[in-house]
């Protein structure tokens, strides 16, 4: 890992099922990231707030409600908003294979759903964060 990056871990809207987000959120902790996990019922604007006051370099959204196609929108564009392009945005959960690609399109850089494993999470992560932040600094 290029450095300790920062990652929010998110549940936005109604859902009240935070085990997967607890159990990404250990994963990553373990794995070397500093994790901030913000609780459950998280308003879009929350998580944008969130993201804002820890300075974070990726955030992790969990969806189970079936309202991912509303809440990753608005968090994207809350971000967007905000001037977090940058900020690295993926969501898991219960996404049906349909949905991926919109979410994709919208800004979403990685989409796991349920089988995805710890490893590949955590993997995907730190090259991902680690190869922005090579090209961020030969720049």
């Amino acid at each position: 890992m290029e450095r300790r990056y920062r990652v929010v871990v998110a549940k936005p809207g109604l859902d009240g099922h935070d085990r997967g987000a607890k159990v990404i959120a250990r994963a990553l902790r373990d794995a070397g990231f500093e994790v901030i996990y913000t609780g459950l019922h998280q308003s879009p604007e929350q998580v944008v707030e969130a993201v804002v006051q820890e300075d974070a370099d990726a955030v992790g959204l969990s969806l189970l409600s079936g309202a991912h196609l509303t809440l990753v929108p608005k968090v994207l564009e809350g971000l967007r908003s905000e001037g977090l392009e940058d900020v690295l945005v993926l969501c898991g959960g219960i996404i049906p294979d349909d949905d991926i690609p919109v979410l994709e399109e919208a800004g979403v850089a990685r989409v796991f759903t349920p089988g995805a494993s710890l490893p590949e999470i955590t993997s995907w992560l730190e090259a991902t964060l680690d190869e922005r932040e090579r090209a961020g600094s030969s720049s």
